[in-house]
């Protein structure tokens, strides 16, 4: 697992350096005093099409990007430790207050680790609010990618991911085939966005085409990122990305950083990299639904098998069920475990009447990084406490 997104704010108790020739300035008509000011967001931009959004605020600091992509071609494997992604930040910060001028007397603090939390009392009836003295996260993105072999990405990401929910979350697989994602049945995600995609095709898509128009198909850059492709292509490679929300942070106490855990993403991102679990390789026969569940041992008779299967085809006729019947309950949980939720729609291209188990074995394992691949390194970066 590692990250490929971090935002993250700091409020100073001193004056910020302007980064741009323009501010905004809000001020209390009667009073005639300023009560905030605003500059417009500062884009650093790195090499190879590299930026990472720099907002000041008042006496905030603002930071959004990916920081395992900074001054790299690619991010196929990134940085392990959010301590590794606000180091690359406090770098950026470094190279920022650099350029300023020398009139300019103000810099831009490095974020620092929280060492305690307090309070701060809102209007009468609103909640107090949790502030600390330190570095807040407001989004962090963790990913991993899976190896299922060449020409079987769009086939696993059909089969194996698009019908299983997550989270009490629906599946949605885009039109195009090269991604699945989950949002809540009102059409949002304001926990947790999870998504797999083939790799190979995003960075065709969006990677490529920039390298090639800045360096030339003759450079080395873009030989290096043709290489990776061509190393996602053939190994058949799906990232797993989860983008967890500010909400999300919240709730599990991992927005302030220095006092949060986060090894507890170890779980929730296995939990996640473990959504394809039900896939099962066979040999090519073709089985009733009634078959397999009598076969594997899900229902213990013929009777219970039918009648199982009974509630897929009236499914796979358009039938909706009430969930919260008992009945449903057990007919349901016992489809599942063959990789078919009767909550769902049906989509007929995802299933049959039939199951159909092939001759060829998709055989999915996590990514190990090549000998060639050129890692992120922190070597010149000062570790900030």
């Amino acid at each position: 697992m590692f990250y490929d997104w971090l935002t993250i704010f700091q409020d100073h108790d001193q004056t910020l350096p302007f980064l741009g020739d323009t501010v905004e300035v809000i001020y209390d008509t009667q009073t005639k005093s300023a009560l905030r000011e605003r500059q417009p967001a500062f884009v650093h931009k790195g090499s190879f099409s590299t930026s990472i959004i720099v907002r000041i605020s008042g006496t905030r600091v603002t930071m959004k990007g990916n920081p395992s992509r900074v001054g790299r071609i690619d991010n196929l494997f990134g940085f392990s430790t959010v301590d590794q992604c606000v180091d690359v930040y406090n770098k950026i910060i470094e190279e920022i207050n650099a350029t300023l001028p020398d009139h300019e007397k103000n810099r831009i603090p490095p974020f620092t680790k929280c060492t305690s939390t307090y309070f701060l009392s809102g209007k009468d009836g609103d909640k107090a609010l949790e502030v600390s003295n330190g570095a807040t996260i407001q989004e962090l993105h963790i990913t991993s990618n899976k190896a299922v072999g060449k020409n079987n990405e769009t086939d696993y990401l059909k089969a194996a991911i698009s019908t299983q929910r997550y989270r009490n979350s629906i599946p949605r697989l885009h039109s195009n085939g090269t991604t699945v994602d989950w949002l809540s049945p009102k059409g949002n995600a304001s926990l947790i966005y999870a998504s797999v995609y083939i790799k190979a095709h995003e960075i065709a898509l969006h990677s490529l085409g920039k390298i090639k128009k800045l360096h030339g198909s003759d450079s080395e850059e873009f030989f290096y990122l043709s290489k990776v492709h061509d190393f996602c292509r053939d190994a058949g490679v799906v990232r797993f990305e989860q983008k967890l929300k500010s909400r999300f942070l919240r709730r599990n106490r991992l927005q302030f950083w220095g006092l949060s855990d986060y090894s507890i993403l170890n779980n929730l991102h296995s939990e996640f990299l473990n959504i394809d679990k039900t896939v099962q390789v066979n040999a090519m026969t073709y089985q009733a639904i009634a078959e397999v569940l009598k076969e594997e041992g899900i229902c213990k008779s013929t009777q219970a098998a039918n009648s199982t299967a009974n509630y897929f085809f009236m499914w796979l006729h358009g039938q909706r069920f009430d969930l919260k019947k008992s009945q449903v309950k057990i007919h349901r949980a016992r489809l599942r475990k063959i990789n078919i939720d009767i909550a769902e729609s049906c989509d007929i291209d995802k299933h049959s009447p039939v199951r159909i188990k092939e001759v060829r074995e998709v055989e999915v394992s996590i990514l190990s990084v090549p000998d060639w691949y050129q890692k992120p390194v922190l070597n010149h970066l000062k570790l900030v406490a």
